[in-house]
């Protein structure tokens, strides 16, 4: 299976590794479903190394109101112990029932923290949020500013709930997309055929496919055969005919007739394990500004703990009248305000929550590093088959030369109702309810040349030229020169006429390449049909760099000219297993996913999981917002920690301050960052 990252591992059954503030979900093997954590069950350092919380939460397995009790706890306590304080000041409130009260309003929220800033240590990380948090916290309390310990801590307890209900809202967009995917097979068990989910079947067993259906597990033909739609498979149009022992994969659509398979990979190995394998590293693959973020704060917070340091110890010197616990206090707000939270937070939430807005709108971003570089994009190469174009037959023109149309259409598709073929099928749906009674005899198939029968007293040949020429029949030399595939006929050894047909443009087609022309300079497809197919597809788009009869080595060719340019970030759009090469080669690889190949999807960075061309102008847009929102909460955590910081070491802010500073500002940047999943595209 290629992968275009080299880091990138399948851990389908490895302990879950997920850095703060990210999403994960194990995949087990067997059946394919994802183990999912929330965001507290495991923190782990930037090499991976697991660290079990024991203060995790699940929402799913736990009621609401016990992952929000210690919060609620600590919140009554201490605004209890405020009302205390300042205006009931009841007898019994002594100094050590004061102490005690607040001790009990600062552990719920508090321990929890004491115990990751613990671990942190044990790890040799000293520089934590966790440590930072506990250090201040507890010095708040030391100089007896009980209030003001228990809310800052209360405060980034708050934080991360509102945190953890955002990452989990984009997880169940991504879970609610997953869920389109294959969900049953009919499976044949002592004689009867029962429906069961995939993850259910086990290899060997026969599963029964009806036509229409999408196949669920890969497998063998058992049956005479049948045609498949298999044109995300192959990059071709025209379906396939698949032969007793010959291998059916899953995504192919059977449209001819029911057939049974012998499954031969368990659903955990289908391409539904894949895309949630790819849910699961999403968070591993970082965006640059994320990345510059967690590398920054590691120099950041052991400068301001020595700052914090030196402004308790300094002072000594230079003051007078020194007050220890005055400048202990200046400290503590130093370092509460230089908590990195906001950044640390509220910038990986920021890309999550496009990649949850994207989820969606049916695009899976495999990285909020591919997220970023889709922002970059200024060039698009698309394939053509199965991308712009639906990759099914449909009637495109009817020329007749003695009969009308309506009579033309009548008599070829009377013939081609005796034959199973995708292309004689399209011709009978075009005649509709005409043929439902159509009286056919003497009906002779010759082989790669096509049909010849009785009609209504006539004789009808109906097939490619070469059925023609093979009964010595004249027909124009126009007709050798039409791109489309096309069915010429004769009645009575005299030619009649031609019915052409063509694969059809998605129906977002080309709105979705006028959309692009406002924002990309650069559009370019590439495809392996004829060059007149390709040329026509690219006059009705609008294309003008288009180019056919292309290999797959081709392809890349092309994109590799494309990339001798500095300035183009390439992205490229495909869905079949001829396209893995260059979606592995391009800056961005898309892949129509829906019935994208599975070596597609896995090479590329995004998946368009509704196999719509309109949904690439979607991915740009949702690329774009939400390095916008990243941005904003970077701009805004910086512009207020710089003011405050300056505030609190002049003795000028309280802890109130500083708490909003830290964790009011992380609670801002969070809203921020919702409100992307929140936006229409």
């Amino acid at each position: 299976m290629i992968n275009k990252d080299p880091n990138h591992k399948h851990t389908y059954d490895a302990q879950g590794k997920m850095t703060c503030c990210s999403l994960e979900e194990k995949i087990d093997k067997k059946t394919g479903k994802p183990h999912v954590h929330s965001k507290n069950e495991a923190h782990n350092n930037e090499d991976g190394d697991d660290d079990d919380h024991e203060h995790s939460h699940d929402e799913e397995g736990e009621s609401a109101w016990k992952i929000y009790l210690p919060a609620i706890i600590s919140f009554a306590l201490l605004m209890t112990g405020i009302a205390f304080d300042n205006w009931i000041k009841p007898a019994f409130f002594t100094e050590y029932v004061r102490l005690g009260w607040f001790i009990a309003a600062y552990l719920p929220v508090g321990l929890p923290v004491m115990k990751d800033a613990a671990k942190a240590i044990g790890k040799g990380e000293i520089f934590t949020e966790f440590i930072l948090m506990t250090i201040a916290t507890v010095g708040a309390f030391f100089i007896k500013e009980y209030p003001e310990g228990v809310a800052v801590m209360l405060f980034y307890a708050i934080g991360e709930l509102f945190q953890s209900a955002a990452v989990n809202r984009a997880k169940r967009s991504i879970k609610a997309l997953l869920d389109i995917r294959p969900d049953k097979a009919n499976v044949m068990r002592n004689g009867t055929l029962t429906e069961v989910s995939p993850e259910t079947v086990e290899i060997g067993e026969i599963i029964q496919v009806k036509a229409g259906e999408k196949v669920a597990l890969d497998g063998t033909m058992q049956s005479a055969g049948s045609s498949f739609n298999t044109a995300a498979l192959t990059g071709e149009s025209k379906p396939s005919t698949i032969k007793e022992g010959e291998a059916v994969l899953a995504g192919m659509i059977n449209v001819d007739k029911v057939v049974e398979i012998k499954v031969t990979k368990v659903f955990g190995e289908s391409s539904l394990a894949r895309i949630l394998d790819m849910v699961q590293n999403a968070g591993s693959r970082k965006a640059q500004t994320e990345l510059f973020i967690r590398k920054f704060s590691k120099i950041y917070t052991p400068i301001v703990v020595l700052l914090a340091v030196l402004l308790t110890v300094l002072p000594y010197f230079f003051v007078e009248q020194y007050v220890f616990s005055q400048w202990l206090y200046r400290a503590l707000i130093f370092l509460v305000i230089s908590c990195p939270c906001a950044l640390v937070i509220s910038i990986p939430l920021g890309y999550f929550g496009g990649i949850g807005a994207a989820s969606r709108n049916g695009i899976l971003f495999k990285g909020s590093n591919y997220l970023d570089l889709m922002n970059k994009v200024n060039a698009i190469v698309m394939d053509k088959t199965g991308t712009l174009t639906k990759g099914v037959f449909k009637v495109q023109e009817v020329n007749a030369v003695k009969n009308s149309k309506e009579e033309f259409v009548t008599m070829v598709a009377a013939v081609e109702s005796q034959s199973n073929h995708p292309i004689a099928r399209a011709i009978v749906e075009y005649a509709g309810d005409k043929v439902k009674n159509a009286s056919v005899t003497d009906v002779e198939e010759i082989s790669g040349h096509g049909l010849k029968a009785s009609y209504q007293g006539a004789i009808i040949l109906a097939g490619n030229t070469k059925l023609l020429k093979k009964f010595n029949i004249a027909y124009p030399t126009e007709v050798d020169a039409i791109t489309d595939t096309i069915v010429v006929a004769a009645i009575n050894n005299e030619y009649a006429g031609y019915i052409t047909i063509a694969d059809e443009l998605k129906e977002d087609a080309k709105e979705a390449v006028s959309e692009m022309h406002k924002s990309i300079p650069k559009i370019v497809m590439l495809s392996g049909d004829k060059q007149s197919v390709v040329d026509k597809v690219a006059k009705v788009l609008d294309i003008k760099d288009a180019y056919g009869n292309l290999l797959p080595e081709h392809k890349v060719e092309k994109v590799e000219e494309l990339k001798k340019d500095s300035k183009l970030v390439v992205a490229f759009v495909g869905d079949g297993i001829n396209d893995a090469p260059v979606l592995a080669l391009s800056d961005v690889g898309i892949a129509m996913g829906g019935l994208g190949s599975d070596a597609a999807i896995e090479t590329a960075d995004v998946v368009i999981q509704t196999d719509q061309p309109s949904k690439i102008v979607t991915a740009i847009k949702i690329s774009k917002t939400t390095k916008r929102v990243v941005m904003q909460n970077i701009t805004l955590a910086f512009a207020v920690k710089v003011i405050v910081l300056g505030l609190g070491a002049g003795g000028l802010a309280t802890m109130w301050e500083a708490v909003f500073a830290d964790v009011g500002v992380a609670l801002l940047a969070i809203l921020n960052a919702v409100r992307i999943q929140k936006m229409k595209f």
